[in-house]
């Protein structure tokens, strides 16, 4: 098995890692980095087309907002994610992909005053709603197997509706570990959102790094 870090790697937002095992790709998240570019975020090293499934922990931008970038350039594999996951991702990733269609729209007026060629938004708003067809809502604690021998399995971590830790289970060559991502963790007693459930066992934990010094 082996992990590649694209995002959130040395600061905190786009999160994004690529998984190989058993002679498959996916994502766990595909987000889009937020603020100034202090490093930059690396790229897939295959296809869009290559990566099979991707596993989303919650619906915020930093972890969501390149899913429709993913589709626009061949990506067709299912989102595995948690019901509110998806229903947020419905509304956030068209609003992200409308005012990307704003801001290209602005800085083509000027390119065209200033003779710069024109700009592409990264993915549209129907490259949004398209992705959204591939979304496959689970419940919290419900193991399923996405590959033979690759299960995962969602708890609720009280970060907003729908986020979760992702446990990870890989058995390969005769061997089982058990990988957590822990997707950005909530607060206890907050409104609406229940409290985070603890996970007590892992062989490797891959932690949000703004949650690094708790």
């Amino acid at each position: 098995m082996k992990l590649t870090f694209l995002g959130a790697a040395r600061e905190v937002t786009g999160s994004c890692t690529l998984v190989e095992t058993g002679g498959h790709r996916f994502l766990v998240d595909c987000g889009m980095e937020q603020g100034r570019d202090v490093y930059e975020n690396a790229g897939l090293p295959c296809a869009p087309g290559e990566i099979e499934a991707l596993l989303l922990t919650h619906a915020h931008i930093d972890h969501s907002g390149r899913i429709p970038y993913l589709y626009k350039n061949g990506f067709r594999g299912p989102v595995y994610t948690t019901d509110a996951t998806a229903d947020l991702c419905e509304i956030m990733l068209e609003d992200s992909a409308h005012i990307q269609e704003q801001e290209a729209e602005w800085k083509n007026r000027k390119a065209q005053r200033s003779g710069r060629d024109p700009v592409e938004p990264d993915y549209t708003v129907q490259d949004a709603v398209s992705v959204m067809t591939q979304f496959r809502p689970c419940r919290y604690e419900e193991k399923i197997e996405i590959f033979p021998g690759v299960t995962v399995v969602f708890t609720d971590v009280g970060h907003l509706l729908g986020s979760a830790s992702i446990t990870l289970r890989v058995t390969e060559n005769g061997e089982t570990q058990t990988i957590v991502f822990s997707g950005d963790i909530g607060n206890r007693n907050q409104p609406l959102i229940r409290d985070p459930h603890d996970l007590i066992r892992a062989d490797y934990v891959v932690m949000e790094s703004t949650y690094g010094d708790r």
